[in-house]
């Protein structure tokens, strides 16, 4: 992968400290607020998350720097941890059974929500899992291409942001309007709200980076695009019998 002078990667390390702070922000009160009760899960995936988007910093740091070699052996460390991401991610799939589970035998203990909600949390989380494997895939395929294999790995940022800024912004939003099986209103519109507020993300960082017709960006949008159909996957009785088959509360 050779340098280039004037690349508009060379500052690319600036501009994904944004993406960091946004996800930190984000899962920052449903995270540190219930510190001491979060499972070992919670915790383990946090932080593989957390250094991922270090990762997405340090890497074109390294390259600005001209420090090739470092940037190609932190690549292969890069490798373990996305792979214990994605697979960390896949874990969290059951959580959302359990709760799943819990409000359909106790309607109304967890505000508004019903069991079709998490079903569609389970149906958004594996798409986006597996369009952050593809995504870092074809990074390792497009290693020697400096524009593609940056593209792709940028992309990644994006499609791991929507659970951590949909808790914050749903945390806002029942902050507003209340946490009782009245408030429907809390369900779906902060969610809607968290992926207008990504996509919008993606278009300026590939505007950027003139890259607004790449597949990365293209993936990364219709990954999060997914997210508005969550509603009829989650009530889809196929998909809730196939999920409680694979994954077992």
């Amino acid at each position: 992968m050779q340098r280039t002078e004037d690349s508009p990667f060379k500052r690319l390390w600036l501009w994904m400290l944004w993406p960091m702070a946004i996800m930190q922000l984000g899962i920052f009160r449903d995270y540190w607020g219930d510190f001491a009760d979060n499972t070992w899960a919670v915790h383990v995936h946090y932080w593989l998350v957390t250094l991922w988007f270090l990762f997405l910093i340090t890497q074109p740091r390294l390259y600005a720097k001209g420090r090739l070699q470092s940037h190609r052996s932190w690549g292969l460390v890069g490798l373990m941890i996305a792979g214990a991401t994605a697979f960390t991610g896949i874990n969290q799939l059951n959580r959302d059974l359990v709760y799943a589970n819990f409000v359909r035998d106790n309607p109304g203990q967890i505000g508004p929500f019903e069991p079709w909600f998490f079903y569609g949390i389970m149906c958004v989380e594996i798409i986006l899992v597996s369009a952050f494997l593809l995504a870092v895939l074809m990074a390792i395929r497009h290693r020697k291409n400096l524009r593609d294999h940056a593209l792709w790995l940028t992309s990644t940022a994006f499609i791991m942001l929507m659970p951590a800024l949909g808790r914050g912004i749903q945390g806002l939003w029942i902050a507003r309007y209340g946490f009782t099986p009245e408030t429907t209103i809390v369900v779906m519109p902060p969610l809607y709200m968290t992926q207008l507020l990504i996509i919008g993300l993606i278009l300026t960082f590939a505007w950027r980076l003139r890259a607004l017709t790449h597949p990365a960006t293209l993936l990364a949008l219709g990954a999060n695009g997914c997210a508005f159909l969550l509603e009829p996957m989650g009530r889809s009785v196929t998909l809730q019998t196939l999920l409680s088959t694979l994954v077992k509360a």
